[in-house]
């Protein structure tokens, strides 16, 4: 990890060395910003967005890490004593830093499946709906009337095909909590 601080990042802004700070920061798992401005945090983040082409999590506490987790692709809040500016500004909030483990190797990779899954049952969905639309304009002569009813359609929409999401979001867990925080490269297996 590197650890950094607001002088050597005045430095670093002001003196044109952001090839120099990228390389280092490039070697290393994660970047530690301390006793430095909302600005430089947020410089830090989206420099290193920009010349290195990842995805960003910042993680902050109070009002001064605002910015940052606004400049992150994934911004997690830590509520705390130093108020609630983080959490409301963050997409993702937490009570303690030790839930931030959980936050991501079990609920990201949940998440990440059911939404991987979902697509699929979305292009499902649609491919199957619009080909019997079509295939029913074949037997019309493209007229342009439809075999369903407007009150049909609506309720094919709403009820129909509203149970298996919910039922993804609620009860799909490929693997259980244990054997996820117990094998983080499981985390892997979805990208």
């Amino acid at each position: 990890g590197l650890v950094i601080d607001g002088k050597t990042l005045n430095l670093i802004f002001q003196g044109g060395l952001e090839e120099k700070f990228v390389a280092l920061a490039r070697l290393c798992r994660s970047v530690l910003c301390c006793r430095s401005t909302p600005l430089q945090k947020s410089m830090v983040v989206r420099l290193l967005r920009r010349q290195l082409r990842v995805m960003t999590l910042a993680i902050g506490d109070g009002a001064n890490d605002v910015s940052m987790i606004q400049a992150a692709d994934v911004g997690i809040g830590i509520s705390g004593q130093e108020g609630m500016q983080a959490v409301m500004a963050s997409d993702f909030a937490i009570s303690r830093f030790k839930h931030l483990k959980k936050l991501l190797l079990v609920h990201g990779h949940w998440c990440y499946s059911r939404l991987a899954k979902m697509v699929i049952y979305f292009f499902y969905k649609n491919v199957s709906y619009v080909n019997l639309l079509f295939w029913y304009q074949f037997f019309c002569g493209f007229s342009g009337s439809t075999m369903i009813d407007y009150w049909q359609m609506i309720f094919f929409n709403l009820f129909f095909t509203s149970v298996p999401p919910i039922l993804f979001g609620v009860l799909d867990k490929d693997v259980s909590a244990e054997t996820l925080l117990g094998l983080p490269e499981l985390y892997k297996n979805g990208q």
